[in-house]
């Protein structure tokens, strides 16, 4: 790293980690999971027991990033993390798949959905809504490059926005709309497989939730990482988790478990009880609302891992320019763009862009992060006198709790995804040549930083 990159002055305080942690993981899903997750519970207690259960996940993984964020504070984030930990050889694999698989396959799932409640809005003929994902992209991609300080303040009112309009509508589902009557219960393929329906909701559950590690990505930016990083995940998390429970507690209030079981649109469903014919536009406008400000969070953390890796590989050392001007990684978004576009095209080929993203990210994602929750135990081992800012209670139960749960989930998304998981892992294979790459001079070494 030069003294130009060790003297810049990160600039995100609390409220802009917090805003883009919450910007990220609050979002679309939200409107299109719960009843998936409601297929995979037997009663309405056990439907609210997984998004509680969700959120606890989320507090554990959240205080295991807290600690490695606080210690090891970069803008590199899990790659870092995982250098410093386990070498450059996984970090690099890491990279490739954050880049190929991971982040610009969850840009794409977000897009497609954008574009699908934008193309009701303005319609673009049979494609529609793969250019109106494409637009979106290269739109959030050019604001980012034009400026952290821009992108973070649309990022801000973005999520006030978001937050703003969900808590309308489930004051609206609490004060406005009336139960349902009863519907009949339709036959559940997973009926006496208590432990194969848990682990499938709780698939559907933490991709709800699921973005929250983004933050640790801010670690280098953020003022004082080794007091505010841990306020960033623990304030987040309780915000999100929070909405999650009063959204899904509306949603059983109003719709009951088996006809919450049986809606394809649950949001839409919710804003014609409450609204009318017009609840369907508004709840478009909110989805586009809140997808774009997922996608910008999502863009501007995305690009990061790309600048650390052009940092420290000279083969890919373009990639490590960053604009003081801007102070943004300018040729990194550039490539994380160039990357997620033929994911569109792909998405827009298949018969479900969405379903097909998820089944493309969630395997990969879910083994990486099982190996990160590990490096927080190696990292103790390999430096037991670091200073360490925050550290995560419960040592070492809380990591060994996550990297459990991680790798729990590897296997369930694997066995959901199928063919989408088998795409997803052979791209991750396909990174492996990357391990052949020589070491630079002066590389670090395992807990070296």
């Amino acid at each position: 790293m030069n003294a130009r990159t060790t003297t810049r002055q990160p600039g995100l305080s609390v409220i802009d980690g917090v805003a883009l942690l919450v910007g990220v993981v609050i979002g679309v899903g939200i409107f299109g999971f719960p009843p998936l997750v409601a297929q995979h519970a037997d009663n309405s207690v056990l439907y609210i027991a997984l998004w509680l259960a969700g959120g606890l996940l989320m507090l554990v993984g959240a205080l295991c990033y807290a600690e490695l964020g606080a210690c090891y504070p970069d803008r590199g984030g899990e790659y870092h993390y995982l250098h410093l930990a386990w070498g450059r050889q996984l970090s690099l694999l890491f990279a490739w798949a954050r880049g190929t698989v991971i982040q610009t396959g969850a840009i794409a799932v977000v897009a497609f959905i954008y574009g699908d409640y934008a193309q009701r809005l303005l319609p673009l003929g049979e494609y529609g809504s793969a250019w109106h994902a494409t637009m979106v992209v290269v739109a959030l991609t050019a604001l980012n490059i034009l400026g952290t300080h821009e992108s973070k303040r649309l990022q801000v009112l973005f999520t006030g926005i978001t937050l703003a309009a969900l808590i309308t509508v489930i004051l609206a589902g609490l004060l406005l709309a009336e139960p349902i009557e009863a519907v009949a219960p339709v036959d559940n393929e997973f009926s006496g497989n208590l432990a194969g329906m848990l682990g499938m909701g709780m698939v559907f559950v933490l991709l709800t939730y699921g973005g929250w590690n983004e933050a640790a990505y801010l670690s280098g930016e953020l003022r004082n990482p080794g007091r505010n990083m841990s306020r960033v995940l623990l304030l987040g998390t309780l915000v999100v988790t929070a909405v999650y429970l009063l959204a899904n507690l509306v949603f059983i209030n109003i719709f009951g478990l088996e006809g919450l079981r049986q809606s394809s649109a649950i949001g839409a469903d919710l804003m014609t009880i409450v609204a009318g014919p017009w609840g369907g536009v508004l709840l478009s406008v909110l989805i586009c609302i809140t997808a774009i400000s997922t996608l910008n969070a999502t863009i501007l953390t995305g690009s990061r891992v790309y600048y650390a890796l052009g940092r420290d590989v000279p083969q890919l050392s373009m990639l490590g320019a960053w604009n003081d001007r801007a102070a943004t990684p300018v040729r990194a978004l550039l490539a994380q763009c160039l990357i997620t576009l033929p994911l569109i095209l792909f998405g827009a080929l298949s018969e479900n862009g969405v379903q097909s993203m998820v089944a493309y990210t969630a395997p990969v994602f879910w083994l990486f992060m099982c190996v990160t929750a590990l490096s927080l135990l190696r990292l103790r081992r390999l430096q037991p006198d670091r200073m360490r800012p925050f550290s995560v209670p419960l040592y070492p139960l809380m990591p060994l709790l996550f990297a459990a749960s991680c790798l729990g989930l590897f296997w369930a998304s694997t066995l959901y995804a199928g063919a989408g998981a088998l795409l997803g892992l052979v791209i991750l294979g396909a990174g492996l040549p990357l391990l052949l790459l020589q070491r630079p001079a002066g590389a670090l070494a395992p807990g070296s930083n």
